[in-house]
Formats: C-alpha cells, sequence, structure tokens
C-alpha cells in the first residue's frame, strides 16, 4: 500500500567550492601548476596576469585608479543578486599574501633543473639489435623480445606466449626453438644479464661473461646454479661444508655475487622517471629565529577576466529587452562564478597551508633550528589541528603531499609526526628518537655477529627506553632493516 509522508533530515552535503578546496588543498606544488592551467583551458573568465599584458588605463575611462574598481551607477535589473563589483575588486591578487611569504622565492630557485639527455633501456638494446647481421626473421622476433622485456631487463613472458605474439601481431610463423635461439643473443647484449626469465639465470649471465679460468668465478657460479637459496638466506657454514670452502674462499665467492647487478634493466634507466620533489615551504634560521616562506609557485597571479566581466554588463543590460539572451548571461554568469571560486579556492589553499605549517614550525621549534632527530617531539594530527582550529583530515590532506626545505635537508611534512615513548623518569620522547638510537647501534654493530633483536631490546632498557621486543622489531622493520642473519656480513 503506497503512503506519502513528509519528513525533516539535517544532513551534511559538501558545496562545490568545497570539494575543490579540498582537492586543490592536497595537490604539492609541483602538480599545481599544471591544475591551474587545465583551469585556466576550461574557463575563459580565468586569466593568469603572469602571461598576460596589463592595458594602457585610458581604455576604462570609468575606472578608479585608486581601488581599481570601476564606478558604476547602472541598475542590475531582474537579477539583483549578482553584483558584478565582487568580481571587479579581486583584480589586485596579491592581497592575500601573509607575513610568512614576503621574501618569496630566490632567482636562482626558480631556474629550471637541465636533465641530460640519453637513450632509454630499450632504445640501447634496439641500437645493439640494429648491428647484428640477421635475417628479416630473426629481426622481428629480437624486436618483439625487447619489446617484452619489464622495465627491470626481465623476460617474464613464456616462449610460447611471444610465438602466438609474433604469429597474430606481426605474421611472422616462427618455432619455439628460434624465439629460444635469438633469446641467447639478446642475453649477449650490455648490460649484462638483460634477458634473463629469472633472477638465477641473470646472476649466471652475468657470472659467464667473466674469466671462466678464475677458480674464484668458477664457484660462484657452483654457488648460484646449486646453493642460492643458502646463499641469500646467508647460510655461509652450509656453503663451506657442502662445497668444501675455507672461509677466505667463501669470503671472495660472496664478495663476487655481490658485485652482480639483479636488476640490470634499472642501470640505463632515466632518472628523470623519478617525480621531482619541490618543496612547498621554505625555512631559514636568521640568527635563532626561524623564517617561513611559502614557494611563490603557491601564490600564482590569477585574476577574473575583464572582458568576461564587460560582457556580462552588456549581456545584462540586453537580456532586459530580449528574453533570448538570457541564456546567454546565465552562461557568463556561470564562468564568472566558476572564476571566483577557484580564485578563493587558492587563496584559502594559500592560508591553510602557512598557518599548518606555521604550528608544526612552532611545536618543532628546536629540531629547525638544530636539524637532531632526538630534538623531535611527539607529535600527531590532533596535537596541530587543536593549535589551528581545523578539523584533522585537513592537516592530514596537508602533511601527505608537502614538504619543507631546511639548512638540513628537505623533509615530507608527515615525517615530523611521531607517537610518544615514555621513558624510565616519566619523560615522553617521539619514537623516532629511539629509532634514531636503534639505526646507530646497528651501524656500529660487528657485522661478522649483527645484534639480534633481544639484545637491542636490552640495549635500548639501558639507555631508559622501557620497550618491549616486538616494538624494537616493528622499528627496525619500519626503517627497512633486515633482521640481524641477514645483516651478517663474513
Amino acid at each position: 500500500m503506497l503512503k506519502q509522508n513528509l519528513q525533516q533530515k539535517l544532513l551534511q552535503k559538501l558545496s562545490p567550492q568545497q570539494i575543490q578546496f579540498i582537492k586543490l588543498l592536497q595537490v604539492p606544488t609541483v602538480s599545481l601548476d599544471t591544475r591551474i592551467k587545465e583551469e585556466l583551458e576550461e574557463n575563459p573568465a580565468l586569466e593568469d596576469l603572469s602571461l598576460t599584458i596589463s592595458e594602457p588605463e585610458e581604455q576604462y575611462p570609468d575606472r578608479d585608479p585608486d581601488e581599481d574598481t570601476y564606478n558604476s551607477d547602472d541598475e542590475q535589473g531582474p537579477m539583483d543578486e549578482f553584483n558584478i563589483d565582487d568580481y571587479l575588486q579581486d583584480d589586485n591578487v596579491n592581497d592575500y599574501g601573509s607575513r610568512y611569504d614576503q621574501n618569496g622565492d630566490d632567482e636562482d630557485e626558480r631556474k629550471e633543473i637541465p636533465i641530460a639527455v640519453q637513450s632509454s633501456f630499450f632504445e640501447s638494446l634496439q641500437a645493439q639489435l640494429d648491428l647484428l647481421p640477421v635475417s628479416d626473421k630473426d629481426f622481428a622476433i629480437g624486436k618483439q623480445i625487447i619489446g617484452s622485456l619489464d622495465d627491470d631487463g626481465y623476460l617474464r613472458r613464456p616462449i610460447m606466449s611471444l610465438t602466438d605474439d609474433l604469429a597474430f601481431s606481426q605474421n611472422v610463423i616462427a618455432e619455439d626453438e628460434e624465439v629460444e635461439d635469438m633469446l641467447k643473443v639478446i642475453q649477449s647484449f650490455d648490460p649484462p644479464g638483460v634477458g634473463a626469465r629469472s633472477l638465477q639465470e641473470c646472476l649466471l649471465i652475468q657470472l659467464r661473461k667473466k674469466d671462466p679460468n678464475d677458480p674464484i668465478i668458477r664457484k660462484a657460479i657452483l654457488v648460484v646454479e646449486n646453493y642460492l637459496d643458502e646463499f641469500t638466506r646467508k647460510h655461509y657454514d652450509k656453503l663451506e661444508k657442502s662445497l668444501n670452502l675455507t672461509s677466505i674462499e667463501l669470503r671472495g665467492v660472496v664478495n663476487e655475487i655481490l658485485k652482480l647487478n639483479p636488476k640490470p634493466g634499472d642501470s640505463n634507466e632515466v632518472s628523470t622517471k623519478q617525480m621531482q620533489v619541490i618543496p612547498d615551504f621554505h625555512i631559514k634560521n636568521n640568527d635563532g629565529v626561524l623564517i617561513l616562506t611559502l614557494n611563490s609557485k603557491n601564490a600564482p597571479e590569477l585574476k577574473v577576466s575583464r572582458s568576461y566581466q564587460e560582457m556580462f554588463q552588456h549581456y545584462d543590460k540586453a537580456s532586459q529587452k530580449d528574453k533570448k539572451l538570457k541564456e546567454a548571461v546565465q552562461f557568463v554568469k556561470q564562468k564568472l562564478d566558476s572564476a571566483k571560486w577557484f580564485i578563493d579556492a587558492i587563496k584559502q589553499r594559500q592560508q591553510t597551508l602557512l598557518k599548518t605549517m606555521n604550528a608544526i614550525m612552532q611545536y618543532q621549534y628546536d629540531f629547525f633550528l638544530t636539524g637532531d632527530d632526538k630534538n623531535l617531539k611527539p607529535m600527531i594530527l590532533k596535537d596541530i589541528a587543536d593549535r589551528i582550529g581545523m578539523d584533522i583530515s585537513t592537516v592530514s590532506r596537508v602533511a601527505n603531499s608537502k614538504y619543507v626545505q631546511t639548512e638540513f635537508g628537505t623533509f615530507l611534512l608527515k615525517s615530523f609526526f611521531s607517537e610518544a615513548i615514555q621513558t624510565e623518569s616519566g619523560e615522553e620522547v617521539s619514537n623516532k628518537e629511539v629509532k634514531k638510537i636503534l639505526e646507530e647501534h646497528i651501524g656500529k654493530e660487528d657485522k661478522r655477529h649483527p645484534l639480534a633483536d633481544e639484545k637491542l631490546t636490552e640495549i635500548l632498557k639501558e639507555a631508559g627506553y622501557n620497550i618491549a621486543r616486538r616494538t624494537v622489531a616493528k622499528y627496525r622493520e619500519q626503517m627497512n632493516i633486515p633482521v640481524a642473519r641477514l645483516r651478517k656480513e663474513l
């Protein structure tokens, strides 16, 4: 049975402006320029002052030179809710700066970083294939093999799949044996180890390219062929017994294998594949006083297009006489609204970034003065959120994607947040201090007898940090330090 009833509900919904601000806030400086260019392309009512030439003042006789706004007594007609002055007053885009970003960036920091031009890994292999005196069929097979390699130089596709690809995509009918033979040719290319189908094959290819008369090389080949698992687990005592090696011979074999490259494809890859880190903030120490500045790229010179403002005034007056122009008025108004919202979002983004970073700087003042990890205080997102009067999610969006450049290096803001650990004296310290102590002791340990987690726990307890062994293991794993057995060296 159908019924109709009336209900009242209280719901929270994000406005389009809030959604736009949230998206802009989590964008790092390195990607902000791209985001602004996208908006400029989509919205003709938005302009970038850095890309436009200012027009002569006499073109705007109604303009007040002191206020950079228009004096207009025209009535707005049926659209009183839309005030053109709201858009004109934002022409001076630099008025939303703050005391933290007066200095801006140095000219040297604005210069583009030169990129070395070099051939890629696959181009290098293709160049070597081009020099070989092979038939057209073998050349097509070799080209297919090179195109099937992963970025690290390994071939992880079955030979049968390559044969099928040659038949269907290039109309080249080849037997599996022909592909295998051509693969061996590719494996002779530089860098050594390329075209391998496993780590074992990769290491063997590199070893077999070395002096076959060297006894250390022959024994290294034997280890990789038959005892690779024992080698990776560092069961050196088993290797000595199985191969009847002395400790000196085993050390030579291990050192020879460790010289090999397990990922030959990475050696020729252009370093620019990695994302370039551009700091969002700069902190300088001026005789004990920290000065915070925001990267100038975060304060683009945006304004609402004056031509669109004039277009709206023209259409608005005409629409009062011609109803057909109302659609044009609505379109122009929508673009003007969108431009103003975007400029406001950029302003709010800048102010939020500065407010959050300033709170972090004040909280960790001793660290930014000295650069010593031991001066880092325990700090969680809620600590900063309470200080700036914003939500934890806002602080998280800032911390997860922004970098700060200091005199001691460039750091991700997220790295300054850590949990508190209580010492025997009752003092709360950051777990980063404990990790630093662990790193120091592991760095100084005797690699022939590395420190186990139990021993590290005892060392920390002697230093006044009452921490369980499982916590030590967790911190060690977070620092990507392997267990004691895998840190053992001969």
